[in-house]
């Protein structure tokens, strides 16, 4: 078979990309130019960025592997993989892999975060490596620096990994600690809001909301509902200290930016996560019906013949440029929320150092993106799938999103995926418990064969 020419391009070009990035952000870390590197030391921050890459590309490559596991009998690969099926034994039981998925939402959040506190620079005036001071303002200013090695190390290459080779992929502590910690971030309550508009979305929908749990007993409902209320409360004063911050200018936003165009700026990024976040559901809703359903609504039909041509490749194409987009907004609202005093600014609500210290993390921002522009936006598409579709601005983003992935900008990815895959030596699957055809026909002569 003679050689993809234009792949091959993409590859080598993407992958220098990535290799260039993580050659300059490296070089900020170590000339102290990052936030943590010069209030503590470029060691720490250099530790705090790739502890973040790694443990992103287990929260995402887990998610791949943890929702695509559960039909397959834990039977088959109890021996073969002991921690993969301790994992499984827990996200199989009642509604645990929902809690899961809502506790690594807000994970993922955290880590992109702290990705941004550890490797973005706070002179960008600064030159690096003699180079001139356009590439500090192409690549470090504007923070895509930083979303090519988050794009291409910590997500996409570990989703090309984890959807071949599920069981290897968590067959680690690193991956039982994680799907621990997303739940522990559930069970807090801190999320718990989320369930109070998923009830609303419900009824709105005239639909039941299914549980594959025993109802709630007097105290579970009491301590359900305390959760919520306590959520709700928390999401408010993120809501209060973010605004109040937006509008006196005391954020990590480029310089020169009024306040009221960086709340615009905040809300719209915000809009945009949504939106992509809720089309990956409703384009998975609508995919099993009938054409004839798909095409009651004019921009729907529209959406759904760019989707569902190319030979049904345009999907993946959508959920790698999706995958783009949304990291990309994650770091720009990063950039726009997270708190920054300026000289001589008193504490935002005059509250303690400590409190202010603790705003200037960014959690809060992480909390409300969670929340406002993720969660809620998939529960909304889940409940309403086809009027999520039936709008120009889902069109526009889904062909935004297939061009950002025909660019070639992230397909470094595959290599990087590669380069792991052959070091760590992941293996498909099919290799310990063969195909989905060839478990079905062993579980049918199993089952003739019984008496």
């Amino acid at each position: 078979m003679a050689p993809n020419l234009g792949k091959l391009f993409r590859d080598a070009y993407s992958s220098a990309l990535l290799v260039f990035c993580t050659v300059i952000i490296m070089s900020a870390i170590f000339m102290e130019n990052t936030k943590i590197g010069k209030d503590v030391h470029p060691w720490l921050s250099f530790c705090l960025l790739w502890g973040g890459l790694a443990w992103l590309s287990m929260v995402e490559g887990g998610q791949a592997s943890l929702v695509g596991l559960p039909p397959v009998d834990m039977a088959l690969y109890e021996a073969s993989h002991p921690i993969s099926h301790k994992i499984m034994t827990v996200i199989n039981k009642g509604d645990n892999l929902d809690r899961y998925l809502m506790g690594r939402q807000f994970l993922v959040l955290a880590l992109v975060f702290l990705e941004n506190l550890a490797g973005h620079p706070v002179d960008e005036s600064l030159q690096i490596l003699g180079m001139p001071l356009w590439v500090n303002k192409a690549l470090l200013g504007t923070g895509l620096g930083l979303f090519f090695m988050t794009a291409m190390i910590g997500k996409i290459s570990a989703q090309v990994n984890a959807s071949r080779c599920m069981l290897d992929y968590v067959n680690s502590y690193f991956a039982l600690f994680t799907m621990y910690v997303s739940m522990a971030i559930e069970i807090s309550g801190l999320l718990h809001c989320c369930y109070l508009a998923q009830i609303i979305f419900a009824w709105a929908a005239g639909q039941t909301l299914e549980s594959k749990e025993e109802p709630r007993t007097g105290v579970q409902s009491i301590f359900f509902w305390v959760r919520v209320l306590l959520s709700l409360a928390i999401l408010v004063f993120a809501f209060a200290v973010t605004l109040s911050a937006l509008f006196n200018d005391q954020t990590t936003m480029w310089e020169g930016v009024p306040p009221t165009v960086t709340v615009v700026l905040f809300f719209l990024f915000m809009a945009v996560v949504g939106m992509l976040e809720g089309m990956q559901i409703a384009f998975f809703a609508v995919a099993k019906m009938p054409e004839e359903d798909r095409s009651k609504s004019t921009w729907a039909k529209k959406t759904c013949d760019v989707l569902f041509a190319n030979e049904g490749r345009n999907l993946p194409g959508f959920m790698v440029g999706r995958q783009m987009c949304v990291t990309l907004c994650f770091f720009i609202i990063a950039r726009v929320t997270t708190i920054k005093l300026n000289e001589g600014d008193d504490n935002v609500f005059g509250l303690s150092d400590g409190a202010q210290a603790f705003f200037e993390t960014g959690l809060l921002g992480a909390l409300i993106t969670t929340i406002v522009a993720s969660i809620m936006w998939q529960l909304v598409a889940s409940s309403f799938p086809m009027a999520f579709l039936s709008t120009p601005f889902t069109y526009v983003l889904l062909r935004w999103c297939l061009f950002l992935e025909w660019t070639g900008l992230c397909q470094g990815s595959w290599v990087f995926a590669m380069i792991l895959r052959k070091i760590v030596g992941y293996k498909r699957d099919e290799v310990y418990i063969g195909t989905a055809e060839e478990r079905t026909a062993k579980s049918a002569a199993k089952n003739s064969a019984e008496p």
